[in-house]
């Protein structure tokens, strides 16, 4: 209860003083401390620390001072906070790295871009950067208004006039109460080419400004991947943008790669990245780098990652990207305070309140230019009055017996105003010469011509609005540099085809699942019987298993031992050497641990017209439409249903009326009509096309419409072909007839094929030397013959794969 009688005391409800005190609160830190301001782009600190600079007179042909004593210019003056809050700020507006174009000349250690803090206040030294005077400029011609400081004491600019729109070129980062600003730095010339765009055209549209402020420029450089998310952040002032990191991938020593990183995302701390990346290398999440080093120096950074001897320098990049911070997001919300209250803006209103604080700057420069002028005519006026008069006004001055009675003389007889007859007064002797009348007719004249200017100005908007883009376009002469982030599209916006030459390729793919692609014409034909040349460098164990020929732009569907089917495009996978081992196919297609890949289908296009043929080890035989594997994903499908114990050997494309020709291991054969097999389901489980004997199992199957004959290849490199009018047609399901007379020197069948003469073959053995020879160069024999030698094998050493290139496709 109030006692009667006690007026100082007042009762009010805990929640109101509490939301009054926090609105208090809370506007403050937004008004006075975490945003910039949309004239000038400086929130408090950064403004009170320039004046103090300027007031110090500490301007760039001047020497340095210690950074205490800016500091405590600041503090006692302008800013009743932290010592520690304003020496971060000026450390901050010092660093190339922080700041896009900084503010601060900073003599000493500023800190560095791996997190290293700046040395103490006392032992750095620092003035004012070229360019901030340029914020500064005019500032003394009444042209922003002044308010009282803390203490009311004295003065302070509540805005700086700032000749070039500094909070795009320097962006800012505050977090207030409830709301915070992230505006990333641009570049000064681009920024200064959209402001004088819009001041050209003030209805231009947002895209057309884009495309001359490009984006956003880093002062650390890196690469903005995508325009949508950006474009979308100048048009409604909320977005964001995907900074990577400069790489570069260079050859090392005996044949390692290495990626070398020269640039890295804005705001990002090198030291704890190195450590992040050590980690995930560590923790195993990426695979294939062997060292780590920084290697940066005062030219430059340069962070080296050397990579194991099998390792995809494209795949391990990409991991890198996914993993650290060498892909980073940097949040765009353009948040700052338009006549103190805080508003988000779009690109345009941004630049339009920029534009509209230079109009006032202008007018005001102008009005006070124009005054001084007129106040320096009418003294001039008087002079000139008084030398017209110079007998009279001799006589009057000495006739006076003080200055005020004198000046009182001359106001009354030659009708002049107070400041002319103090001005007459205070006139040395050597004004009255007729050399000094000379000059002030001149200087007379000079100032009228400069007052019919100045008020032209005044009068006539344009003319104001090109002063503005000539004092712009010479702060862009002196200042701006080149770009120094780069901007490429996403993977999202562009049709990654579109950069890939559409060219023949060659695909191989080993036993231990190490794929890899290389223009078809790295190998060239060789005579038959050669020796062939080295198609990769495998390990010991390993060999090449399949080898396709394609090309770029193809999709390629991966069949699986299992009966699961994934598809790439070609191009996806990467490219080797020929000798490069390649790239293990489990880092680009989520196999399982027993999954082997039996079967690689290049083709263009789904349809309705061609089926895909699946034929398993134990002779099943299925065909399906082709569309029906368009879903193929990287995850995989189900391709044929499969009994115990059976694979899928090998997947051919038809057209529904081929025949086929199916050939064992153990040299038999069967042709029989692709009309004989009903098309079937993607997940069916198909029917018998051969009845095997005891221990033997399918070795190819291939379209008799493909050629005009079969070519036959064994384990120890001997082949023949013969011609397919030899094997006459039989029904689906039989035992088949002979195809190859098996003996110890030829070894069990390899591969068959259906080829022309015109067609080349490639033959790759067991330690991955591959010949690529012309199919008229193989010898013509009959059916239950064993053929001639086509390749040399060495001890333990056999033929594994067999390829052919078409006639059509050279």
């Amino acid at each position: 209860m109030i006692e009667e009688g006690k007026d100082n005391i007042v009762e009010i409800q805990i929640e109101d003083e509490m939301r009054k005190s926090y609105i208090d609160y809370a506007m403050s830190v937004i008004v006075g401390r975490a945003l910039p301001d949309v004239r000038d782009g400086l929130k408090p600190v950064h403004r009170r620390i320039l004046y103090a600079m300027n007031d110090l007179g500490l301007y760039p042909e001047k020497a340095y001072r210690k950074s205490a004593t800016v500091v405590g210019e600041v503090l006692g003056k302008y800013h009743p906070h932290g010592d520690a809050s304003v020496y971060d700020a000026m450390v901050k507006m010092a660093q190339d790295f922080s700041m896009r174009n900084p503010l601060v000349n900073g003599h000493g250690n500023f800190g560095s871009v791996d997190g290293d803090s700046a040395a103490a206040m006392r032992y750095t030294e620092a003035k004012m950067e070229k360019l901030a005077t340029e914020l500064l400029r005019d500032i003394d011609k009444e042209t922003v208004d002044f308010v009282p400081n803390y203490d009311e004491s004295r003065k302070e600019p509540s805005v700086l006039p700032s000749k070039y729109p500094n909070l795009l070129v320097n962006g800012s980062n505050g977090i207030a109460v409830g709301m915070a600003t992230s505006i990333p730095p641009h570049n000064l010339g681009e920024v200064i080419d959209g402001t004088i765009s819009l001041i050209d055209n003030p209805d231009i549209s947002i895209d057309e400004m884009i495309e001359q402020i490009k984006g956003p420029d880093f002062p650390t450089g890196g690469i903005i991947m995508g325009k949508n998310d950006m474009v979308r952040a100048y048009q409604t002032g909320r977005g964001k943008v995907k900074v990577r990191a400069k790489a570069e991938i260079e050859e090392g020593n005996k044949g390692r790669d290495r990626i070398i990183i020269t640039e890295i995302p804005y705001q990002v701390n090198k030291a704890r990245l190195i450590e992040k990346i050590a980690d995930l290398v560590k923790d195993k999440r990426v695979e294939g780098i062997s060292d780590l080093r920084d290697e940066s120096n005062r030219h430059g950074m340069r962070i080296v990652i050397e990579l194991k001897r099998d390792a995809n320098p494209n795949i391990v990049l990409n991991q890198l990207y996914k993993h650290s911070q060498l892909e980073d997001t940097y949040s765009i919300i353009m948040l700052a305070l338009v006549n103190g209250e805080p508003k988000v803006l779009n690109l345009k209103q941004m630049l339009y309140h920029y534009v509209e604080h230079q109009k006032q700057v202008i007018t005001r420069r102008t009005r006070f230019e124009l005054k001084k002028a007129q106040d320096r005519a009418h003294i001039l006026e008087g002079l000139k009055i008084a030398l017209d008069n110079l007998d009279e006004v001799i006589k009057r001055i000495r006739a006076s017996s003080d200055g005020s009675i004198a000046k009182e003389e001359l106001i009354n007889k030659f009708t002049l105003t107070e400041p002319q007859a103090q001005a007459i007064l205070d006139m040395r002797l050597q004004r009255l010469t007729g050399l000094e009348r000379g000059k002030i007719d001149f200087e007379y004249k000079e100032l009228m011509e400069q007052i019919n200017s100045l008020r032209e100005i005044l009068s006539n908007e344009p003319i104001l609005m090109n002063i503005i883009k000539r004092e712009m376009l010479e702060i862009k002469e002196k200042f701006a540099d080149k770009r120094r982030t780069q901007l490429k599209p996403s993977e999202a916006e562009i049709n990654i085809e579109d950069l890939i030459e559409d060219d023949e390729i060659t695909i191989t793919l080993t036993h231990l699942g190490y794929i890899k692609r290389v223009t078809s014409d790295t190998y060239k034909i060789q005579k038959r019987g050669g020796k062939g040349i080295s198609a990769l460098s495998t390990r010991e164990e390993d060999f090449v298993e399949h080898l396709v020929t394609t090309t770029a732009h193809s999709k390629v569907l991966f069949f699986t031992n299992k009966g699961r089917v994934y598809r790439l495009k070609a191009y996806e996978i990467p490219e080797g050497k020929r000798q490069a081992k390649g790239t293990a196919l489990i880092n680009i297609l989520p196999l399982e641990k027993d999954e082997k890949v039996t079967a690689l289908i290049p083709f263009k296009d789904f349809d309705d017209e061609n089926y895909l043929l699946l034929c398993t080890k134990m002779g099943i035989i299925k065909k399906t439409v082709l569309k029906e594997f368009r879903k193929s994903k990287r995850n995989g499908l189900i391709a044929i249903n499969l009994r115990d114990e059976d694979e899928l050997i090998g997947v051919r494309v038809t057209d529904g009326d081929q025949e086929i020709i199916m050939v064992t291991r153990k040299g038999m054969s069967i042709r029989f009509d692709e009309n004989d097999i009903r098309p079937m389901g993607r997940s069916a489980m198909g029917v018998k096309g051969i009845t095997l004997s005891e221990d033997d199992v399918i070795v190819s199957v291939n379209l008799v419409g493909e050629g005009e004959d079969l070519l036959i290849v064994s384990e120890n490199g001997y082949g023949k072909r013969t011609l397919l009018t030899e094997y006459r047609m039989q029904s689906r399901g039989g035992k088949g007839i002979k195809t190859y007379n098996i003996n110890p020197k030829t070894g069990s069948i390899s591969g068959a094929r259906v080829v022309n003469p015109e067609d080349d073959l490639m033959i790759i053995n067991s330690d991955g030397v591959l010949i690529r020879l012309g199919v008229e160069n193989i010898s013509r024999l009959g059916r239950a013959t064993s053929g001639v030698k086509l390749m040399k094998t060495e001890e333990e050493t056999n033929v594994v794969s067999i390829a052919k290139i078409m006639a059509e496709e050279e």
